[in-house]
Order: C-alpha cells, then sequence, then structure tokens
C-alpha cells in the first residue's frame, strides 16, 4: 500500500509540476514558474517555505511507512479505507491536471508582481477560485488514508497552511491589484476553495510582493 501511494505521489508531482511546465514552455517559450519567494521572512517567503516542506513531508510518509513507521491509530477497516484513500488520491490528481489545463497560458506556479495574465473564471474555476489547490488537498488527504502515520498527517496539514497563507496573503492581493473590480465581482459569486465558501465581501488589502 506505502509503495503504491509513494509511486502516485510522484507521478503526482512529475504530471503537475514537471509535464505541465513542460508543455507550458512548448506553448508558450515560458515554463511558467515563478520560483522566487521574495525577502527572506515574508508571508510570499514563509508560503513558498512550508510548500517545500509539505513536498518533502508528501514524499516521506510512504517511504517511513516502507521503511516500517506504524500508523497514527488503530484502524478498524484498513481495507476501506485504503480504497478510499486511492479513490480520493487519484481523482485529486486528475482534477489538479484537469484545472492546470483550464487556466491555458495563464496558468503558473507562484506569482510574478509585476506580471499579467488573463483572469480565468470558466470550467473549474467557476465553482471555486482555487480549484488546484482544492484538488491537491484531496490528494494529500488520499495519500494520508492510504498511509495513516504522522508523517503523512503533518504533510496534509502543512500543505493546508501553505495554501492558505499563499492564497489569503499573496494571490488574492495580487489579483485584486491588477484585475481590479472584476477580481472583485468574481470573488464575490465564487468561493475560495469550495462553491459559495469564502466569497468575499470587502476590499482585499494589497500585499508586500517585493
Amino acid at each position: 500500500m506505502a509503495a503504491i501511494a509513494l509511486l502516485i505521489y510522484l507521478l503526482a508531482l512529475g504530471l503537475a509540476f514537471g509535464w505541465r511546465s513542460l508543455a507550458q514552455w512548448r506553448r508558450t517559450g515560458d515554463t511558467g514558474l515563478r520560483l522566487d519567494a521574495g525577502p527572506v521572512g515574508t508571508l510570499r517567503w514563509w508560503a513558498k517555505l512550508l510548500f517545500v516542506a509539505a513536498l518533502l513531508l508528501g514524499t516521506a510518509g510512504p517511504v517511513a511507512a516502507l521503511a516500517g513507521m506504524n500508523p497514527a491509530a488503530v484502524v478498524v477497516d484498513r481495507t476501506a479505507m485504503w480504497i478510499s484513500g486511492l479513490v480520493l488520491a487519484v481523482a485529486g490528481v486528475i482534477a489538479v491536471l484537469a484545472a492546470q489545463t483550464g487556466m491555458g497560458t495563464s496558468w503558473r506556479v507562484g506569482v510574478d508582481p509585476g506580471e499579467r495574465t488573463d483572469l480565468v473564471t470558466g470550467g473549474a474555476f467557476a465553482v471555486a477560485r482555487n480549484p488546484i489547490f482544492t484538488a491537491m488537498i484531496v490528494t494529500s488527504l488520499g495519500l494520508t488514508l492510504m498511509v495513516p502515520n504522522p508523517i503523512s498527517l503533518a504533510a496534509t496539514v502543512v500543505l493546508a497552511v501553505s495554501i492558505q497563507l499563499q492564497v489569503r496573503a499573496v494571490e488574492e492581493p495580487y489579483l485584486a491589484r491588477v484585475h481590479g473590480a472584476a477580481y472583485a465581482a468574481y470573488a464575490s459569486r465564487v468561493g475560495r476553495f469550495l462553491p459559495g465558501i469564502g466569497r468575499l465581501t470587502g476590499p482585499v488589502e494589497a500585499a508586500d510582493h517585493r
């Protein structure tokens, strides 16, 4: 089970970052990767640091299980949990790729404060403003069910925290600054991660993206 979870995770990373970046480069001449974390200690820097930590923990969870680490708690029906986790993990990976594809040439990893891309509001983005992040958390939850040890659980928690920080402190202020009223109208009718939940009703404060 741990070996399958590790395979799914590594495949997800390869597709979501490697393959998608290559496809973006072939289409536009730009990989779409914006990896500058900004000055040390800023919210943007912390978001990137925690995200990288989550990726490393996501790998370490299945590896630790293969090395013999016990589950975090007694599980009554391991088979049902494993199957549920497998379904969630695979569905999450597919959803990540579908949402990334739906962004077209606007797809980016990270934010360049001086860059302007089109505001994507159709497809999965008509249901939630951050469907890629939602799908990533679903994938992580699925893998945690497949390999329910403390490291996998920590990976999901750290990922969720990094995503919240990235979205609230970095991406939303950037989108509000770049797209103004169009983003305000979009954010007022579409939930942040889930339909109807996290809609913005007031102005978004600008963030320091230096």
